[in-house]
């Protein structure tokens, strides 16, 4: 194997010896929540006319369980590495900075999407959606882990303990992701708060994705498509750079 591939083997080896807590973990936080908001809203809140709201929730728990995932495994990797010091291996090998970026941000997408799987198919026991555009559903779906993947990466060069790792986690992913149209459609919010959505990435991800499902969106997907794109350049540039640079793991 080549270089970025050895790390890549080696970063998806890391989180795959650890499954019951990095996989089977997740998709139990996923069917609880299936359980609760299906059977409190399933009766209350019509969503895409003839779309069952239980129907509606499955991709959005799909999608909000690849983009946690893949942002926990980058940006875990590097902030365990580097206060448990056995990041200086990695330092000495002659990795280039594109090897780092390509080996963290595939092992997210990696684990993005086995996490996603079994969401999915647990989930969808309880009302499997259709597949309108199943192409849809995978570019979607890799676009999302990859620039997970590489704020992943740009959270774990950031962080110097785990706390900080921590707050970056509570209080910029976790918001974006639950107010991203995960449980709802944005056509159920006031206007304002329909603004505010049009500008979480998030959003755009989700909702590109459920189209994939049932054709059915809350804009079109190839605007969603051109909005993650874009944002998966921009923040794959940043990361780039703060490897070029060495930021905070060369002194």
């Amino acid at each position: 194997m080549t270089g970025w591939q050895t790390l890549f083997y080696k970063e998806v080896l890391r989180f795959w010896k650890v499954g019951f807590q990095t996989v089977a973990a997740p998709v139990l936080t996923a069917v609880l929540y299936m359980l609760i908001f299906g059977h409190v809203l399933q009766d209350h809140v019509k969503v895409y006319g003839s779309v069952s709201y239980t129907a509606f929730l499955v991709p959005g728990l799909v999608m909000m369980s690849v983009l946690q995932n893949a942002f926990a495994n980058s940006s875990s990797s590097l902030i365990q590495s580097k206060i448990m010091g056995n990041l200086v291996f990695v330092l000495l090998t002659p990795l280039s900075h594109w090897s780092w970026f390509f080996a963290y941000v595939g092992s997210s997408i990696a684990r993005g999407l086995v996490v996603g799987a079994g969401v999915f198919a647990a989930t969808a026991l309880f009302g499997g959606p259709s597949f309108v555009a199943p192409l849809w559903i995978a570019v979607f779906a890799v676009m999302g882990a990859a620039m997970l993947g590489a704020l992943g990466l740009i959270a774990g060069l950031w962080a110097e303990k785990f706390d900080q790792m921590a707050a970056f986690q509570n209080f910029v992913i976790m918001p974006m992701t639950f107010l991203s149209g995960v449980f709802y459609s944005i056509h159920s919010l006031p206007s304002f708060w329909q603004g505010v959505s049009h500008l979480n990435p998030f959003f755009y991800m989700i909702d590109g994705f459920r189209y994939g499902f049932f054709g059915i969106s809350d804009v079109s997907p190839w605007l969603s498509l051109g909005i993650v794109g874009g944002a998966l350049l921009a923040v794959s540039a940043v990361a780039v750079h703060l490897l070029r640079i060495g930021y905070k793991i060369r002194s």
